[in-house]
């Protein structure tokens, strides 16, 4: 499963990624020398760009090129994301603040990088969040 927009405005825009690197659509996606990665558990929020729009796979023609590749990013405060959960998402989860365990999953278990807040449970391994994305229009509001 991957993270997707549920209410907000955001808007696609095109940002240079990492050549020769696989990464998932839906996955958050983080700068790291000027060219988007894969975000990880520790990747800092201030460095996550947007969701990626597409796919990216070894085998597409242009894998090893250096390109640049689409990116949803919010346009406004406290747009809500669905995504995946580790485990054990809990109503009382609701209004916290949580990690990644990777790009395409949330971790409700840490909160060193404040990468989201949860919004609502859906099931235990999947809720509403607003994802920390780095600049001053996505971030969470605090």
């Amino acid at each position: 499963m991957a993270f997707s927009v549920k209410s907000g405005k955001t808007k696609i825009v095109y940002l240079p990624v990492t050549t020769s690197t696989a990464i998932a659509k839906g996955s958050i996606v983080s700068f790291s020398s000027g060219y988007l990665i894969a975000a990880t558990s520790t990747t800092a929020a201030q460095t996550h760009a947007g969701v990626l729009a597409k796919d990216i796979a070894a085998t597409d023609a242009d894998y090893a090129v250096a390109r640049s590749v689409p990116v949803i990013v919010p346009v406004e405060k406290n747009v809500i994301w669905e995504g995946p959960v580790t485990s054990g998402l809990v109503a009382a989860d609701v209004g916290l603040l949580v990690d990644l365990t990777d790009c395409l999953t949330i971790s409700r278990a840490t909160s060193t990088y404040d990468v989201a807040e949860v919004v609502k449970v859906i099931s235990t391994t999947k809720g509403l969040f607003k994802l920390n994305l780095g600049g001053s229009t996505g971030g969470i509001q605090g």
